[in-house]
């Protein structure tokens, strides 16, 4: 089973951007759709993104299309989260997930999580 690590949390002032990596582990990372979740202090864990294992189908929250891009480089085991325009209500702690396929994982159905990165938007 893979195993994932997420980076690039930290502290950007609004409209700055910052871009999240999650380093997955083993050699079956491509098999995997990836996701990004994130969760506020007091409520559940959101949904942000998905991609699936060729990069072929891609969805987006509402709260973060147009602002937010998901990639992946299978030859890294590598997806990324590139956040801009940043809001200070996008603070929060993000997670990468991996699921069998897209609609699976971004519904909650979730095989694998990282261990998650603060990002903190301030205004």
């Amino acid at each position: 089973q893979v195993q994932l690590g997420e980076s690039g949390g930290g502290l950007v002032q609004a409209g700055g951007s910052l871009t999240l990596s999650c380093a997955g582990s083993g050699r079956t990372f491509s098999r995997y759709a990836m996701a990004w979740f994130r969760h506020f202090p007091g409520k559940e864990r959101e949904f942000v993104a998905a991609v699936s294992w060729g990069g072929g189908k891609i969805y987006y929250a509402d709260s973060v299309k147009g602002r937010f891009t998901i990639s992946r480089d299978n030859a890294k085991n590598t997806v990324y989260l590139q956040m801009n325009s940043l809001k200070p209500e996008d603070t929060a702690v993000y997670y990468c997930a991996a699921g069998s396929n897209t609609d699976n994982v971004r519904t909650g159905y979730v095989e694998v999580w990282g261990q998650g990165t603060l990002v903190t938007v301030s205004s």
